[in-house]
């Protein structure tokens, strides 16, 4: 299905989620960025992989193992521009809500996914909020299972979401990047306030 926006829904079919993305041509690049290394990958109908990392051939082989019978191919200039798009949106990740998503997850983490896909820019919610904003209380660690999960950073933001103090917990891919990512969201929204 195709995500036309932040509440469009997400997903890969459950067919194609659980045949490996069989007959799926995907087009992947892996691009340099303030962050490291970033894996953008995408069907034709929106990415299904954006990883940061600081090991470009480990994400790679994280791909390859999570779409073991897609046919994965370099991308064209269309893709490029789109892969520039992430990587823009390391610096400016309120810019990545627009960007398409095709995922594939079970309907609970399909349900986190958005509700993180809701919070706007330069705020957090806790794990126990995210799961309740999909109506499933006493579910953070549920919750934080599907932000764990998430195999889209930027355009899925789970690095939004904190402990229920307030504090940096885990982030796939390092508490460093989620601390940058809520850093520039923070000094965007200030600089657009005293604009």
């Amino acid at each position: 299905r195709r995500s036309g926006g932040p509440h469009a829904t997400l997903g890969m079919p459950p067919r194609r989620w659980r045949d490996g993305g069989a007959h799926e041509c995907t087009h992947f690049a892996v691009a340099d960025c303030a962050l490291g290394a970033l894996l953008v990958a995408a069907t034709e109908r929106g990415l299904c992989a954006v990883a940061l990392g600081d090991d470009p051939d480990a994400l790679v082989r994280d791909l390859q193992d999570r779409f073991p019978k897609a046919d994965l191919r370099g991308g064209d200039a269309g893709f490029e521009r789109l892969v520039a798009q992430v990587a823009g949106a390391v610096e400016r990740p309120a810019t990545a809500a627009a960007l398409p998503v095709d995922l594939r997850g079970t309907a609970f983490q399909q349900r986190v996914w958005q509700a993180l896909r809701d919070i706007p820019p330069g705020e957090t919610r806790s794990y126990a909020q995210v799961a309740e904003a999909r109506g499933v209380r006493g579910a953070a660690r549920a919750g934080a299972a599907a932000c764990a999960a998430n195999p889209v950073a930027l355009a899925v933001p789970c690095h939004r979401v904190v402990r229920h103090d307030g504090a940096l917990s885990g982030y796939r891919w390092g508490v460093a990047r989620k601390r940058h990512l809520l850093d520039q969201e923070r000094s965007d929204g200030a600089a657009k306030d005293g604009a």
